[in-house]
């Protein structure tokens, strides 16, 4: 999140510069020319936003093989119709995945102030749509470190930090979002160790207690969303 497409755009590059090679860069706004500019100097496949000014297309239509997509209404993309998938000669229906929580529930003695949850909740927003096993952590509402696909939680965790420590980020009272429940209490004892202010999970472990009870005695924030999202 940004003042801006340009200040937002800077913020989204910083937390992974090296991935977004060749990637998608996706606004919620208008792009300007500055920001044409700026990200002219990247390779991206396609840039899609609500609205591109004049002068921004004159700049980016100057790069090869680069796609240019307006769309005016995401909610469109937000509807619930099922997603189908093939397997060899069948096809499987799933409903979409189009929520974010159940309930955010502060599930810790220590609770989180206004800024915390709003923080907390882009963060969660952020790992819905990284594949699992997926841990990302932020701070000031810019990703700062992500690691997506591992075989285990606690390896995400770890890759994440390190990701943001290589491209110059302090974890120290960053946010942690999970897209599952941690199954142990090592991501939280891992997590404190990293600086990580507050944490956000689905919950349901049956070690949910142990957990909660690691957050408690390191001072944590923790928050139960209710609902895991897997994105396989």
């Amino acid at each position: 999140l940004g003042k801006d497409s340009r200040d937002s755009y800077k913020k989204a590059l910083a937390g992974d510069p090296v991935s977004a090679f060749g990637g998608i860069a996706c606004f919620s706004g208008a792009v300007d020319e500055k920001t044409a500019s700026l990200m002219s100097e990247r390779f991206f496949e396609i840039i899609v936003a609500k609205n591109f000014e004049k002068k921004a297309l004159t700049t980016l239509k100057k790069r090869k093989n680069l796609r240019i997509i307006k769309i005016s209404n995401y909610s469109t993309f937000l509807k619930k119709v099922p997603i189908l998938a093939s397997v060899n000669d069948t096809v499987l229906v799933q409903d979409r995945d189009v929520l974010l929580w159940n309930d955010l529930v502060s599930v810790t003695k220590k609770k989180p102030v206004t800024r915390d949850t709003e923080e907390l909740k882009f963060a969660w927003i952020v790992c819905k749509y990284i594949k699992s096993n997926a841990v990302v952590f932020t701070r000031d509402f810019q990703l700062i470190g992500s690691c997506p696909g591992q075989t285990s939680r606690i390896d995400s965790a770890k890759f994440g930090a390190k990701k943001a420590k290589d491209f110059g980020f302090d974890l120290k009272g960053s946010y942690l979002a999970s897209d599952a429940y941690f199954p142990f209490s090592d991501n939280i004892k891992l997590a404190n160790k990293m600086g990580v202010k507050a944490i956000i999970q689905p919950g349901g472990s049956i070690r949910d207690k142990d957990v909660i009870a690691a957050a408690d005695n390191l001072g944590l924030v923790m928050v139960f969303t209710g609902m895991r999202h897997f994105n396989h």
